[in-house]
C-alpha cells in the first residue's frame, strides 16, 4: 500500500489521501488535495511532496502556520506515524513499507526494519466492559489512533472461546442473537477508522432506504445494517489485533475484577441500559433523574412488541407508511427485519409467555427480554424459558389481532414471521458521563470511568438513535483519550470536551426521543402517543367512518410523499394508497390516523457534530514585536503588521 495522508481528528477523519508522485495540498481553495474549510486554514496553506531525502511537508507561507507532532516547521521530512496540523485539523502520514519512505541512505539506515518501541509506562492500559457494538468500536478506534500506546482488555459474558479466537455464543448456548435492523447515519460511520469502514459495508450487506437528512454529511446517505451482522464484524476484526486488544468470554464484575480494574488507567463502561457496572458506580456518576421525561408525576415508559418479519412492500412504499403513523415501524435489509408495534398499557399486560407444562405464566419476553422463535408446529418458543407466547395462542386476544393488522399494513404474511420479541423503554437524565473511579496511589495510576452507549442515553427506538449515539460517544472518547495521553494520570480537565459531547447527546437525541413519545393536542396538552392510539381504538370501536378516514390518511400520506419524493424515488401513487389502506380494519385505520405521523419538524434540525470538539486549538500568534511600536499615533497600524507579519494576511480571507 502507497504512503498516505490520512485523517487523523477533524471532519477528515478517516479519509486516505495516497501520496504519488504528484503533490497534495492542503488548503481552504478549493482546488486542493485537501479542502480545509477552517477559517485557520489558508487558501494555499501546505503541501507533501516526494523529494529525493523522503516524503516532504513544506508550509507554503500560511497565516497560522504548519505543525509537525506539535512543532511549527517550514518543511519536515516524515517519518511513519508523524502527526501534521493544517489549519487546525490534523492528519497522519502512514507508510506501511518504510523502505518507500525514505530515498536517503543516511536516513534510510535509521528507519528501516525498525519499529519505535513504547516504554511500558507509556502504554495507556483500558478496559473495556461490554462487547457489544459500541464497545467494539471504542477499542478499534483506541488501536487505530494508538497504536502500541495502547493495550486494551474486554469483557463480555456474550462470547464464547473457540480455539485461538472468541465468538458470539449461540442460541443453544444461551444467546438469542439480535438479528434486529439499524439505521446507522454517516455523520457516525464516516468517523470510524477507514479499515472498519471497508470491512463493514460490504456488497449486500447494508442498504440505503432512508434518504440523506440533517444528520446526513458530505452527501452519504443513512444506511440499514443487521446489527449481528456488526457485531460479527467488528469481534473479528478485534481477534485479528490480538496484541493489543484482550477478549475475555466472560461479564465483568467490578467486585471480583477490582484490583485488575484499578490497575488501568480507564473503565469504559458499555454493558447497555441496564448495566450493573454503572450501578455499583453510582456514588460516583450520580443518581439518574426520571422526573423530566414524566407526565402528571409518573414516568413515561413505552412497551414495544417486535415481530421478526420479511415484507414485499417496496423501501419507498415502507418508508412512506412508516414516516405516516405512530403504531408501526418496520426497519428493514432488503424486506427482512423487525416490525415494530407501540403497545397500550392494556396491551402490554398480555405480553406474557405460558409455561405449558407447568401452566404457569412468565414475563420472560417483555423483562429479559427473550426471543421467541416460531417452532414447528407454529408456536412462538422461548428456548431460554420453555415458555411459549401466549397472545398468539388465544383466539380472542385484542393485541395479536391488532398486530395481524400491522402484518398486512406492510404486505406481511403469517407465515413471514419467524419470532417475535418485547422491550420496555423509557429514559432518565444522567448527571455525567465521566468520573475518576479510583485515586491514583504509589503503585495504581487512578482510573476514570466513562458511561458510552445504552449505559450512558439508552434512547426510545422510534427514532432510531440508540446506536449512533453510542457510536457518537465512542468516537468521542477515543479522540479524547489519544488527544490527552501523556503516560502520567489524567485529570478531569482532560475530558471537558468529551464530557460537553455526552451531555449535547443527551440533549439532542433524548429530546428527540422525549417528542417521540409524546404529542400536543388541540388544546395545547401534552400526552403520551400511546394514549392517543387508545382513543383512536376506542373511536374505532365505537364505528368511525372508514372511508372518510382512509380519505384523511390518504391526504396525509399524499403530503408526505411530495415532501420525500425528490429524495426518494419510486414512491406509491394515489390508487395505489388506497387500494392498500381499505385492506385494513376500520379500527386500525382510525387508530393509525389519530396516532399522528412523525413529527420531523420538532425531531428535525441541527445534529450533534462530534468533530467540532476534536479540533485542536491553534497555537497563539508570536507576541508583537515591541520594537516596531511607536510611542507616536501610528501604533495601532503598526501593531497590526506586527502580529500579521506585515503579509496582508490577517486582514484578507487568506
Amino acid at each position: 500500500m502507497p504512503p498516505a495522508i490520512v485523517g487523523h481528528e477533524g471532519p477528515l477523519a478517516g479519509q486516505r489521501f495516497p501520496i504519488s508522485d504528484k503533490p497534495i495540498t492542503f488548503g481552504r481553495r478549493g482546488d486542493n488535495s485537501v479542502v480545509i474549510t477552517s477559517e485557520r486554514a489558508s487558501r494555499f496553506h501546505a503541501e507533501v511532496r516526494r523529494e529525493a531525502d523522503g516524503y516532504v511537508v513544506h508550509d507554503r507561507g500560511s497565516r497560522n502556520g504548519t505543525l509537525v507532532n506539535g512543532e511549527r516547521v517550514t518543511s519536515h521530512v516524515l517519518r511513519p506515524g508523524d502527526v501534521i496540523t493544517v489549519g487546525g485539523e490534523t492528519f497522519r502520514f502512514e507508510a506501511f513499507d518504510e523502505s518507500e519512505t525514505v530515498m536517503d541512505a543516511s536516513l534510510l539506515q535509521t528507519v528501516v526494519g525498525s519499529v519505535p518501541s513504547v516504554e511500558p509506562g507509556q502504554v495507556m492500559r483500558v478496559t473495556v466492559s461490554g462487547g457489544g457494538p459500541v464497545g467494539l468500536s471504542l477499542a478499534l478506534l483506541l488501536d487505530h489512533l494508538m497504536g502500541q500506546r495502547v493495550a486494551i482488555t474486554m469483557y463480555d459474558g456474550r462470547w464464547a472461546q473457540d480455539g485461538s479466537r472468541v465468538v458470539w455464543k449461540n442460541a443453544a448456548q444461551g444467546n438469542n442473537r439480535r438479528q434486529q435492523v439499524v439505521t446507522v447515519q454517516s455523520r457516525q460511520y464516516l468517523n470510524l477508522p477507514e479499515e472498519v469502514q471497508a470491512r463493514l459495508f460490504t456488497a449486500g450487506s447494508y442498504t440505503e432506504m432512508w434518504p440523506a437528512g440533517p444528520d446526513s454529511i458530505r452527501g452519504y446517505s443513512p444506511r440499514n445494517i443487521r446489527i449481528a451482522y456488526i457485531e460479527d464484524t467488528l469481534l473479528e476484526m478485534a481477534n485479528e489485533k490480538a496484541d493489543r486488544i484482550r477478549l475475555i468470554p466472560a461479564n465483568f464484575d467490578p467486585v471480583k475484577h477490582h484490583e485488575a480494574a484499578v490497575g488501568d488507567h480507564v473503565l469504559a463502561i458499555c454493558e447497555g441500559g441496564r448495566s450493573r457496572t454503572r450501578e455499583h458506580f453510582t456514588d460516583k456518576f450520580g443518581k439518574a433523574d426520571k422526573s423530566i421525561y414524566s407526565l402528571d408525576g409518573a414516568h413515561v415508559q413505552d412497551v414495544v412488541l417486535g415481530l421478526r418479519v420479511k415484507s414485499g412492500l417496496s423501501d419507498p412504499m415502507t418508508v412512506l407508511l412508516t414516516v405516516a403513523q405512530n403504531r408501526f415501524l418496520l426497519n428493514a435489509l432488503r424486506g427482512e427485519g423487525f416490525l415494530n408495534m407501540r403497545l397500550t398499557d392494556e396491551e402490554a399486560k398480555e405480553v406474557v409467555g405460558i409455561d405449558p407444562v407447568r401452566h404457569v405464566f412468565e414475563e420472560c419476553i417483555a423483562s429479559s427480554p427473550c426471543l421467541m422463535a416460531r417452532n414447528e408446529d407454529g408456536d412462538f418458543h422461548c428456548s431460554t424459558h420453555r415458555t411459549l407466547f401466549l397472545p398468539a395462542l388465544i383466539r380472542g386476544s385484542a393485541l395479536w389481532k391488532r398486530a395481524k393488522e400491522g402484518l398486512v399494513l406492510f404486505g406481511i404474511t403469517e407465515d413471514d414471521v419467524s419470532a417475535v420479541t418485547a422491550f420496555r423503554l423509557d429514559m432518565v437524565q444522567r448527571p455525567r458521563f465521566t468520573a475518576q473511579l479510583h485515586s491514583p496511589t504509589s503503585t495504581t495510576p487512578g482510573t476514570y470511568g466513562f458511561l458510552l452507549g445504552d449505559a450512558a442515553n439508552a434512547i426510545h427506538f422510534w427514532p432510531g438513535r440508540g446506536l449512533n449515539s453510542g457510536l457518537a460517544s465512542a468516537i468521542s472518547l477515543a479522540r479524547s483519550l489519544n488527544r490527552n495521553w501523556r503516560g502520567r494520570p489524567f485529570r478531569d480537565a482532560d475530558f471537558i470536551r468529551h464530557e460537553a459531547a455526552m451531555s449535547m447527546l443527551q440533549y439532542r437525541h433524548k429530546s428527540r426521543a422525549w417528542n417521540a413519545m409524546v404529542t400536543t393536542d388541540e388544546n395545547g396538552v401534552t400526552r403520551a402517543i400511546k394514549d392517543k392510539i387508545v382513543q383512536g381504538i376506542d373511536e374505532g370501536d365505537a364505528g368511525s367512518d372508514k372511508d372518510t378516514d382512509v380519505d384523511a390518511l390518504t391526504e396525509r400520506l399524499r403530503q408526505i410523499r411530495a415532501r420525500l419524493s425528490p429524495r426518494i424515488p419510486g414512491m406509491p401513487d394515489d390508487a395505489t394508497l388506497v387500494e392498500h389502506l381499505r385492506k385494513l380494519k376500520s379500527e386500525t385505520v382510525r387508530t393509525l390516523l389519530v396516532s399522528g405521523a412523525w413529527d420531523t419538524l420538532v425531531v428535525g434540525g441541527e445534529e450533534v457534530d462530534i468533530d467540532i470538539f476534536d479540533r485542536p486549538v491553534s497555537p497563539d500568534p508570536p507576541p508583537p514585536d515591541r520594537r516596531l511600536v511607536s510611542s507616536r499615533g501610528d501604533g495601532p497600524r503598526r501593531r497590526a503588521e506586527a502580529v500579521s507579519g506585515g503579509s496582508g494576511d490577517a486582514a484578507s480571507p487568506g
